[in-house]
């Protein structure tokens, strides 16, 4: 074993990136039930879990972390978030409290808790109130990556969207401007580290793949409310619109690394990136909050790249163009 920190990441996917940087200064264990997730080839181990749904998934998660002595737990996904953070101190768990957790992941309820705390969130409402007006989204409350997303011109079109989408839904004005996300990093106690907003240039399936990061003192101000708030202790992402008419709204929080994940690396002052300063808590170190020091102004864009495998699911190595 080696002696770096262990430091197991759940869901990985294709998060390559972030299964990448956290090998720099850790020994990472990848954990996703897709034997082809492309991040499991990032990792120096990878894991076959249950699914999350599974009553064994977090008994599996405890022994990978017993038998690796590993000091942190970080969710790459979604899905199992509330499911750690309801493991307690079962798990090394860098996550937000648990009814953070539950709450973030129904888009109403996040609506909610952002206007119950004073904090900007567009005018939103469920089905059969009558929004203040229009043009408006209809989107589910419990979705992700930009699925099913309507824009509404009128009554008509959001009564259509609301019935053809055959999820639970909610309503919400259609905000102008550019859009903004802003990642955070949270400590143990729930303090703001640092906040880094990036603009979203060019999305796909909700996922930034270019933009550029900025120096807008209001959005890293806002960015730090919104984690020290719901008590952010990890990484987390939370998307913004800045509407000409009112301002700021936040339409999106999530407990967890966001898409574009190498603007707030490239941004990050020596030392200062998000994985090393995870390790270092991981490590009982205590970090103090830096909110609002990073690199500002470079910009990112984003591609694919791809693995060969055997039929033993093995790299070879081999170049795609020899």
């Amino acid at each position: 074993m080696s002696r770096r920190p262990a430091v197991l990441l759940t869901g990985v996917g294709k998060r390559f990136d972030i299964v990448s940087a956290f090998g720099v200064h850790a020994f990472t264990i990848a954990a996703d039930p897709s034997l082809l997730a492309p991040a499991r080839y990032a990792a120096d181990l990878a894991v076959v879990p249950p699914r999350i749904d599974d009553p064994g998934y977090v008994p599996f998660l405890e022994q990978i972390v017993a038998e690796h002595d590993v000091k942190a737990v970080v969710p790459l996904t979604d899905l199992d978030i509330h499911v750690l953070a309801a493991a307690g101190d079962r798990l090394p768990a860098f996550v937000a409290p648990v009814e953070t957790c539950e709450a973030m992941y129904d888009k109403y309820r996040t609506h909610m808790q952002l206007t119950a705390r004073g904090l900007p969130s567009p005018p939103t409402v469920l089905p059969g109130t009558e929004p203040e007006s229009y043009p408006v989204m209809v989107k589910p409350r419990r979705g992700s990556g930009a699925r099913s997303i309507h824009p509404c011109a009128d009554r008509e079109e959001m009564e259509f969207f609301i019935r053809y989408v055959k999820e639970p839904v909610m309503v919400q004005r259609l905000m102008g401007g550019p859009e903004i996300s802003i990642d955070v990093l949270g400590d143990l106690d729930g303090r703001c580290l640092n906040a880094i907003p990036r603009s979203m240039l060019e999305s796909r399936g909700g996922e930034s793949i270019k933009g550029q990061v900025l120096d807008d003192p209001q959005l890293v101000d806002l960015a730090r409310r919104v984690a020290e708030s719901f008590g952010f202790r990890g990484p987390g992402t939370i998307q913004v619109f800045r509407d000409p008419e009112i301002g700021l709204g936040i339409t999106d929080v999530n407990p967890r690394f966001g898409g574009a994940f190498p603007a707030p690396m490239y941004a990050a002052l020596p030392g200062r990136s998000y994985p090393e300063l995870i390790v270092r808590m991981a490590r009982g170190e205590r970090v103090e909050p830096h909110v609002g020091e990073y690199r500002s102004g470079m910009h990112f864009t984003r591609y694919y790249e791809q693995l060969e495998l055997d039929a033993d699911r093995r790299p070879t190595g081999r170049p795609m163009i020899s």
